[in-house]
């Protein structure tokens, strides 16, 4: 069963004010290879007395909490494939066998794990793993020993085999970012509500699901990721990140026109916005604005026509610009380019740790000292 299953279960076998017991679904059903069988709603257990449901329905929504929605929106996806593999092996998927995951993850590396499926990217996989692991732990917290050699030496070949160089976004510079500004139609919504997430975004140094999770203000709706406050010196953005909440203080530029804040407030001026999400869609052929936040693939899709349309990074074919950036584009170009201490870049971009910026900072240092001419060649 799911963990907030066990949990009603446990406080109702220790509470003293039981109520009628019914009968609880059999170990061998809940671990049957069935995963249809498998307590995938995280029913409320019709033992648990009636003054703990209120807890139960509220802890089930911290567990929830506990991870982001795209991250159990893939979990879920790879457990399905999991899944759906081992019932064509003839084979149950609970309780966790380490050699039968091992056996997987094979398959995924060689591409035989469903017909005309090509062959999983290390990273790829490394996630499905992580993926079983958790729905493990979820349904009944049966363990998956990773460290198993049926796994950690599967795992350990495929890395040595089939890992490959890490394929970074191309940055997007203050020059290529005020090319691609011009490239949009300031006198209509969309043009405003581009520059105005082009600017915030590299400004910010802002994932593309921050982006479009803002809010005007503060406890707006349910699924905002923040909210801004325009101030007289800037911009103050308070962000919900996997760490914690925190705020990135964006300054004003030294021009209108590559000012975010002036692109902030001239799109709420004009899209006409009082409360809710910050970035909606722009409809009726460009002369409405509709109540629904944007995707964050839009930023994506933004980033690389504008790019595209701006020329940046000409010396590469159509195809293979495209590839080159992404959302990331934005926050790689202000770590890239802010000739800053890394404290203050590390802060603005939320990064756990100061090698995650300095890898950064060492993409934008390239070069600079020339050991080869300093060593007399």
């Amino acid at each position: 069963m799911l963990f907030i299953e066990r949990m009603a279960q446990i406080i109702d076998e220790n509470s003293e004010n039981h109520t009628e017991e019914t009968s609880a679904p059999s170990d061998s059903t809940a671990h049957s290879g069935d995963v249809s069988a498998l307590p995938v709603s995280a029913d409320i257990s019709p033992r648990l007395p009636a003054h703990l449901q209120d807890l139960t329905d509220r802890a089930r929504v911290y567990v929830e909490a506990a991870s982001s929605t795209n991250t159990r929106r893939a979990y879920a996806a790879d457990w399905k494939h999991f899944a759906a593999w081992c019932r064509r092996q003839n084979v149950p998927p609970l309780p966790p066998d380490p050699q039968v995951v091992g056996l997987y993850i094979t398959a995924l590396a060689s591409g035989t794990a469903e017909r005309g499926m090509k062959a999983n990217t290390v990273s790829t996989i490394e996630r499905r793993l992580s993926a079983i692991s958790w729905n493990c732990a979820q349904r009944g917290g049966q363990k998956l020993d990773r460290k198993d050699r049926a796994i950690a030496t599967v795992m350990a070949g495929i890395r040595n085999t089939h890992a490959s160089p890490p394929r970074q976004k191309e940055a997007i510079l203050p020059e290529d970012l005020i090319a691609m500004l011009e490239t949009l139609d300031r006198g209509t919504l969309r043009g405003m509500r581009d520059r105005a997430m082009l600017l915030i975004g590299f400004a910010g140094g802002l994932r593309r699901s921050e982006i479009v999770g803002l809010d005007l203000g503060r406890d707006q709706t349910e699924d905002a990721s923040g909210w801004i406050e325009i101030l007289d010196k800037g911009l103050l953005v308070t962000l919900r990140g996997k760490t914690g909440w925190r705020e990135v203080e964006i300054g004003r530029g030294s021009a209108d026109t590559t000012c975010p804040i002036v692109a902030i407030e001239t799109w709420i001026k004009f899209a006409r916005l009082a409360k809710g999400p910050l970035f909606r869609r722009v409809r009726g052929k460009g002369k409405d604005v509709g109540p629904d936040r944007l995707n964050d693939r839009e930023v994506a899709r933004l980033v690389k026509k504008a790019a595209l349309a701006a020329g940046v990074r000409g010396d590469l074919g159509e195809g293979g610009r495209a590839a080159k950036f992404s959302g990331h584009s934005l926050r790689a170009g202000l770590a890239s380019s802010a000739e800053v201490d890394e404290r203050y870049v590390q802060k603005q971009l939320g990064h756990a740790s100061a090698e995650m910026t300095r890898k950064y900072q060492r993409r934008r240092d390239r070069f600079r000292v020339n050991l080869t001419k300093a060593s007399g060649l």
